[in-house]
């Protein structure tokens, strides 16, 4: 069976709920713009160092497709009736590790560059799509009615990315420090 259907062959393409819209709608871009996000998340969770914040991650992702399904959709209550959504509890999630990570690594006093890590640097990357994806957001949120969940959980979500990279260059730092340590060690041991 091929993936294509040419149902977009004219500029339309198909909601969540069936209903089909320009291709270039605001909806459209807004959801795309987080699945843009969502793709990106999943490469920063591939470059992670740390397996705690992978699971954090791919965490997220899940929570990425409920979120992108109810902007996908025109009937809203069809996707509340057939669907998971993000909640209340989601936000807390966010803010949890938010919270936690702020409070276990080394403050901050400047403006840091984007990413001293591999792993640090995409999740920046993530960061700025969000960013991006939120602005569309709260464009898209001007003309049609969302959840207010749906408000606290974008607004968080940047917050929530720029603390994941922060782990993670805390976290390479450690590592590079350990490895070198270890380097240093064996040298002197003659091996």
């Amino acid at each position: 069976m091929p993936i294509y259907t040419k149902g977009g062959d004219k500029g339309t393409t198909s909601l969540y709920d069936g209903q089909r819209v320009k291709k270039d709608s605001l909806r459209v871009e807004t959801y795309g713009t987080f699945d843009e996000l969502n793709a990106n998340i999943s490469l920063a969770d591939k470059l992670c160092v740390s397996p705690k914040n992978k699971a954090i991650l791919q965490r997220v992702e899940y929570k990425m497709f409920f979120l992108q399904g109810e902007i996908a959709t025109q009937d809203t209550k069809k996707f509340l009736e057939n669907s998971r959504v993000i909640s209340d509890e989601d936000v807390h999630g966010l803010e949890r590790v938010i919270d936690q990570y702020t409070a276990e690594l080394p403050k901050v006093t400047s403006f840091i560059l984007p990413g001293a890590s591999l792993a640090g640097a995409q999740l920046h990357v993530c960061r700025t799509v969000c960013r991006r994806a939120e602005r569309q957001f709260v464009r898209f949120s001007a003309d049609v009615a969302v959840r207010p969940v749906l408000e606290r959980y974008v607004n968080r979500l940047s917050d929530f990315l720029y603390i994941m990279a922060r782990s993670e260059d805390h976290e390479a730092q450690i590592k590079q420090i350990t490895d070198e340590v270890i380097k240093r060690y064996a040298q002197a041991m003659g091996r």
